[in-house]
């Protein structure tokens, strides 16, 4: 059995709210470990850290950081991409083989020198510094958000090092491992599903990534405010095929970053399936 570690940080708003009790039945497999940013532990300790101001500049610019700094979310924005980077942690050391991470912001707006769209930091690109850090050498991201990842195209563009596959509203692929694949509105799930078998799977095994960072928006769900015509049931086929390419390419690394989405409801019924199918035998 794959191990799999939730990584529950601080987050704000109301979609996460069933949280972390809509992981009734999951919590207690034993091949699930629990990582709790939100409440303290017996000793005054918490299990999750916010980023560090060191690692923070190995990915922005000083200035950025001082302008995430004067926003009302930084604290916040930290432990989300703390979340990211200690999931890459945990499976470099060996003590899981896949993670999901719950965020109040997501990663894939945010630039070396830019942030917006809800996206303060970058816990992707943090969590590749990081492991750069510790040997690691190749990396894949795969971006299932409705929206054009810009801050993470902005960070790696230029990086061979780094497969950066994002399915959104454009079309762009270029020598330096930067592919876009255009979605068109009225997407069936059968058609998306397909595009991430054809457009990702062949390209990940060709690149042979050592770990994948799934950075996962559910706002091309239909009703959402990126609706694509996706339903809810899609989004755990696109969890399967994702990790049975990291079985099959990364020895199971795979860490799945929460993005866009507004709704609880589909955040409630989509989440404890993807995880569901993260912990499944593999490999």
């Amino acid at each position: 059995m794959r191990r799999t570690g939730i990584f529950l940080t601080y987050f704000e708003g109301e979609r996460l709210r069933d949280f972390p009790q809509a992981l009734e039945g999951l919590l207690e497999r034993e091949n699930i470990v629990y990582y709790d940013a939100v409440y303290q532990r017996t000793d005054g300790l918490f299990y999750l850290k916010p980023v560090s101001e060191e690692l923070l500049l190995k990915v922005h610019s000083p200035d950025m950081i001082q302008r995430v700094k004067r926003t009302p979310y930084y604290e916040s924005a930290l432990y989300s991409a703390g979340g990211t980077v200690h999931a890459a942690e945990r499976i470099w050391e060996g003590e899981i083989d896949n993670a999901f991470v719950f965020t109040s912001f997501g990663d894939h707006h945010a630039g070396r020198n830019h942030f917006g769209g809800w996206c303060y930091l970058n816990g992707a690109a943090l969590a590749i510094a990081f492991l750069r850090e510790k040997g690691m050498r190749r990396f894949a991201i795969v971006d299932t958000d409705s929206h054009h990842a810009d801050g993470t195209r902005d960070i790696f563009r230029d990086d061979r090092d780094v497969l950066h596959i994002c399915f959104c509203s454009t079309s762009h692929c270029d020598e330096k491992s930067n592919i876009d694949v255009r979605v068109p509105y009225r997407t069936s799930d059968r058609e998306y599903l397909e595009g991430v078998e054809r457009e990702f799977v062949p390209r990940v095994v060709e690149f042979g990534p050592e770990i994948i960072f799934w950075e996962y928006g559910y706002d091309a769900t239909r009703g959402e405010y990126g609706d694509k015509g996706l339903s809810r049931d899609c989004h755990p086929g696109i969890a399967r095929i994702i990790k049975d390419a990291a079985d099959g390419v990364s020895g199971g690394r795979l860490v799945a970053i929460l993005c866009g989405g507004s709704r609880r409801q589909i955040a409630t019924y989509t989440i404890p399936r993807i995880i569901g199918v993260l912990s499944e035998t593999g490999g």
